[in-house]
């Protein structure tokens, strides 16, 4: 199955999409992987869910990359005798540690650490932002706030804190209980929600222990200020604009959504853009002009995939959606701006050996004829820096290791395929051409380039290149360029 896109889609398995045929449908319309999302059902429909990946997986002969989402810190106010009330802009509004149930005039919010940090003037937000309260006054046990914004609250509603760094690990007890129930289970990657600084990141590699690679999820302004040093620990990064638009203004999501994008190309580390891409296709077998633009936007910059949410886990055309997705990003990687954009963007990496070698295999793809690369990974690590190089030519990524090919299922570009392990090079030259044969990206008049680690198995070795002929005998009579 060979995608005619570099881009790869991150689709969420969810009661719409929980069946065998649905999940093969998903993976045959376009999906590269598929994100559990820990914050709904219970370990048992996460098991079952898993199961089903790899049955299609295994029935389609294509490595597919499973990412497990972490729940995270959830901040929520208590309950109301009475029901919900409307808050009226300009009010006095308090929250306090009481566990009495609220009114029109307080409620609880059962988290001390919100308290031990709060500052006047801070701001709250309450429901998705949809109300913003302002501290006039606080201490250990509560915060008088004035109403800003107003509007209905009711129990339980989701609480924000965007102008502090919250006294709060990233990892809950149910992260980490869900977190060695996944990597157990097999998953590929750990999406860590409410990241707010580096430490929280190298906490979570320390549990995973090198079963899962683990993804930053980039919601909270705290993020933005280190994200440097966030995306150096992290795998790979998720725009995660839902929250990031709760907790910035609006028009600040692009702009911070370019940056994030640029800089993890530049890392060489995996981007995902993700939330209400295509939310109108929840309901509707057609999105609207706005978010079709939305995912081209993403892809013209170049990130690494792009992610449907609800519109595949709940929605009512979770394929349809899956195709039209597939389908503008088909279209904007035809575009001769798409690959103009891509190639001014270019930063130049960092000064290896590895870092030359996959730089001048674009390069010569780019000046002789040829049809791919091909590299050979075991770490994932030469893979990761081809695709940072974002060649004309189609990558493919070969690896003996099945939890190697499914990590880079989700990088931009990569055709990744399982293979037998070789320990000499010449044996891997060949293994390359059957495959670019097999897969449709060359035939036997065509070259490719392959680039390789000798000695093979040793991570970050890459230092061979080699344009090899797709013909057998011309490789073992000698012919190289």
């Amino acid at each position: 199955m060979r995608r005619q896109r570099n881009v790869k889609i991150v689709a969420t398995l969810g009661p719409a999409s929980t069946s065998r045929k649905t999940i093969k449908a998903l993976v045959e319309a376009g999906a590269d992987v598929f994100r559990l999302n820990m914050s709904h059902g219970g370990h048992e429909d996460t098991l079952e869910r898993h199961r089903l990946i790899r049955e299609v997986e295994q029935e389609l002969g294509r490595p597919i990359g499973i990412l497990a989402d972490l729940q995270g810190p959830k901040l929520r106010v208590g309950v109301f005798a009475a029901g919900p009330h409307i808050l009226q802009e300009g009010q006095s509004f308090r929250l306090d540690l009481d566990n009495a149930p609220g009114d029109a005039a307080r409620v609880q919010l059962p988290h001390p650490e919100i308290f031990e940090v709060l500052e006047v003037g801070s701001t709250l937000l309450v429901n998705d932002g949809k109300i913003r309260l302002k501290v006039i006054s606080c201490d250990e046990r509560s915060a008088v706030t004035e109403v800003l914004v107003g509007g209905e609250i009711s129990n339980r509603k989701g609480v924000n804190v965007p102008d502090v760094v919250l006294p709060l690990a990233a990892l809950t007890e149910k992260d980490r209980a869900d977190l060695e129930f996944v990597c157990e289970m097999g998953v590929d990657w750990l999406a860590l929600s409410f990241v707010q600084r580096p430490e929280d990141i190298a906490e979570a590699r320390e549990l995973a222990k090198g079963r899962a690679a683990v993804l930053a999820k980039i919601e909270k302004p705290a993020a933005l200020s280190c994200i440097h040093e966030i995306i150096d620990i992290a795998d790979g990064i998720m725009v995660a604009r839902g929250d990031l638009g709760v907790e910035l203004p609006v028009s600040e999501v692009p702009p911070s959504q370019k940056r994030i994008v640029r800089a993890c190309k530049r890392a060489g580390k995996p981007v995902i853009v993700a939330t209400q891409m295509l939310e109108s296709m929840i309901t509707s077998p057609v999105p609207t002009r706005a978010e079709v633009s939305d995912v081209a936007h993403a892809i013209y910059e170049g990130a690494d995939a792009v992610m449907l949410s609800a519109e595949s886990a709940v929605g009512e055309y979770p394929v349809i959606a899956v195709e039209t997705m597939n389908s503008v990003a088909e279209s904007v990687e035809r575009d001769p701006t798409y690959r103009q954009i891509v190639e001014s963007a270019r930063t130049p990496g960092k000064h290896s050996v590895a870092d030359a070698i996959t730089a001048a295999a674009r390069e010569v793809a780019e000046t002789v004829n040829v049809k791919a690369i091909a590299c050979f990974t075991h770490s994932g690590t030469t893979a990761l820096l081809m695709a940072r190089e974002r060649p004309r030519v189609p990558i493919l990524a070969l690896t003996p290791l099945k939890s190697t090919a499914r990590r880079l299922a989700l990088v931009w570009g990569l055709h990744c395929v399982l293979g037998e392990d070789v320990e000499r090079f010449k044996l891997a030259v060949v293994s390359a051409v059957r495959i670019a044969k097999r897969d449709g990206f060359a035939d036997e008049n065509d070259k490719i380039v392959v680039t390789a680690g000798v000695p093979f198995g040793v991570p970050g070795t890459t230092n061979i290149l080699r344009v090899a002929p797709v013909n057998e005998k011309a490789i073992y009579e000698g012919e190289a360029y």
